[in-house]
């Protein structure tokens, strides 16, 4: 099988930092794929270079086995791969619609549309009200409120559905359920495994092992900027998988 997302002998340096060394990584049409890793592993660097917001010094990234090269997020939300980052990168201010359709609005056809700009606000508010009811957002009433009235959880089913409306090939969740509690985090988890099930692959990066384990059909462990291995959560522990991330143990003490 082909991996859809795959990085071959990435490397990034800053300075005298070394924040990708060699590293690899794959993805496989369908799953869900978790990242994890300490702090300062290179996480972010490694998902910054497959989608387009970092240019890597070394190495290549392919999509469904043809190599590309993305200068900008732009060109990897153009190729179908979606972000949803820890901070969300949402606007309080403006309403779920405008939201969803930040910086690819749709503009009404014609002469209104082509010379005049003007926007086809009711055909985003009724995709939009579409794609949150495909995840079973049915918790929000109103498409035109502001972001910043909805809770922690709302937001992140908000960043989730943009994705998922939009990320045709790949979606990455950076941290998803970092900021929530219990019962918005299990919402959370809920809409990636539906978005999984409309065959959308997700990776996942989290510190959360229980989520991990949960949700993950592999598990990519990652240490001092590259891939340490990667493993089957069904046959190793959570512990185990914190002492390969951590170094305390190798990964040829451990079946993957």
């Amino acid at each position: 099988m082909t991996p859809i997302l795959e990085g071959k002998g990435l490397v990034k340096r800053y300075g005298r930092v070394t924040a990708l060394d060699n590293c690899d990584f794959d993805l496989m049409p369908g799953e869900i794929l978790a990242v994890i890793g300490d702090n300062g592993a290179g996480k972010s660097t490694l998902i910054k270079a497959v989608s387009g917001a970092v240019a890597p010094d070394a190495g290549e990234v392919f999509l469904e086995g043809a190599p590309v090269r993305f200068h900008s997020p732009i060109d990897a939300r153009n190729a179908g791969i979606e972000t949803v980052y820890q901070t969300l990168a949402m606007s309080p201010a403006l309403s779920i619609a405008d939201n969803m359709f930040m910086g690819r609005e749709l503009r009404k056809p014609g002469f209104r549309g082509s010379i005049l700009r003007q926007l086809d606000r009711s055909t985003m508010e009724r995709i939009a009200r579409e794609k949150l009811s495909e995840l079973g957002l049915m918790t929000i009433q109103n498409i035109n409120q502001a972001v910043e009235t909805l809770s922690g959880g709302q937001r992140q089913g908000v960043a989730v559905a943009r994705a998922a409306a939009f990320g045709s090939k790949v979606i990455i969740l950076d941290e998803p359920t970092a900021a929530l509690g219990v019962k918005e985090s299990r919402r959370v988890l809920d809409l990636i495994q539906d978005v999984r099930a409309r065959g959308i692959p997700i990776i996942l990066i989290s510190h959360n092992m229980p989520h991990v384990f949960e949700v993950a059909d592999r598990i990519h462990v990652h240490r001092l900027g590259k891939r340490i291995c990667v493993v089957d959560p069904k046959a190793c522990t959570m512990s185990d998988a914190v002492a390969l991330m951590t170094g305390a143990m190798e990964p040829n003490e451990i079946a993957a």
